[in-house]
């Protein structure tokens, strides 16, 4: 599998670490860090140094019970940002974010992934997805990051997930969306339970037969609070071992706000070859 945007290509034969940036004042686990620009662009150079290949920028935080973000603010928080950190590094750069306007613009300021929640079903998303030309994660999720976690119900969340991916990748498709620049995202805690989450974690690999590669963003996330009884500073093991059993499920871009302990990590599985 190969990602293309633009001028540059991605081999994704391994799996390949996505590093968190968020720069906001409210995300679960690292908000307020990296909100002003110097500092995200330190903490976007630590990573790519510590071995991330893609550098994933969010402006909005999709917590459960966050604050709407308005559109000129998330574009001040991210824009800046994605300029910055291109004019020191040609790393891959994604623009987590649901706002059409906002891909556009994270695109033209030299965004190479557009990493939506929503799967595009925002107002005029997909159209710009599908003008960007750069591939494009879809992530499923029930229910709206506001109420998601208020009793999530599923006959069988594995099916239901794929189903979804299934109708939504082919709707992209038509609209113009390359078959080979669509990643899909199984959507860890948004709209899951507990025992939803581990399900689909060890169901990763039922997902391969969509043909497209998997991201898994697990970093940190309250699957590994509730089983361990961990707060979000104490969940590396947790998570680690959520990213070990997600590359051996064969997913193929890890998301993480972790990214030195999952290179090593994932430098250890690729001697032993257990990639998918």
């Amino acid at each position: 599998m190969i990602l293309t945007s633009r001028n540059k290509q991605l081999s994704l034969k391994y799996p390949q670490v996505m590093g968190i940036l968020n720069v906001t004042p409210d995300s679960f686990s690292d908000g307020g860090q990296h909100a002003q620009v110097d500092k995200a662009i330190a903490h976007a150079q630590k990573m790519l140094a510590q071995g991330a290949t893609i550098i994933d920028i969010g402006g909005e935080s999709t917590r459960p019970g966050a604050s709407d973000v308005l559109l000129n603010e998330e574009l001040d928080r991210v824009i800046p940002v994605i300029e910055a950190i291109k004019k020191e590094n040609d790393c891959w750069i994604s623009i987590d974010t649901s706002k059409a306007e906002v891909m556009t613009e994270a695109v033209k300021a030299g965004a190479d992934i557009i990493n939506d929640v929503r799967a595009l079903q925002e107002p005029g998303a997909l159209q710009a997805a599908v003008q960007a030309n750069v591939p494009v994660c879809l992530m499923h999720m029930q229910g709206q990051p506001r109420s998601m976690q208020t009793a999530p119900n599923y006959d069988d969340v594995v099916a239901q997930v794929k189903q979804f991916l299934i109708t939504r990748s082919k709707q992209c498709i038509e609209a113009g969306i390359a078959a080979d620049n669509i990643i899909i995202d199984l959507g860890f805690g948004f709209g899951k339970s507990l025992e939803h989450n581990f399900e689909l974690l060890n169901a990763t690999e039922a997902f391969l037969d969509l043909g497209f590669p998997v991201l898994t963003g697990v970093s940190r996330k309250s699957m590994f609070g509730q089983l361990l009884n961990r707060d979000i500073t104490e969940r590396l093991a947790g998570s680690l071992a959520g990213a070990m059993i997600a590359m051996q499920q064969g997913s193929k871009i890890i998301r993480v706000h972790d990214v030195a302990e999952t290179v090593d990590l994932m430098k250890v599985l690729k001697q032993v070859n257990t990639f998918k």
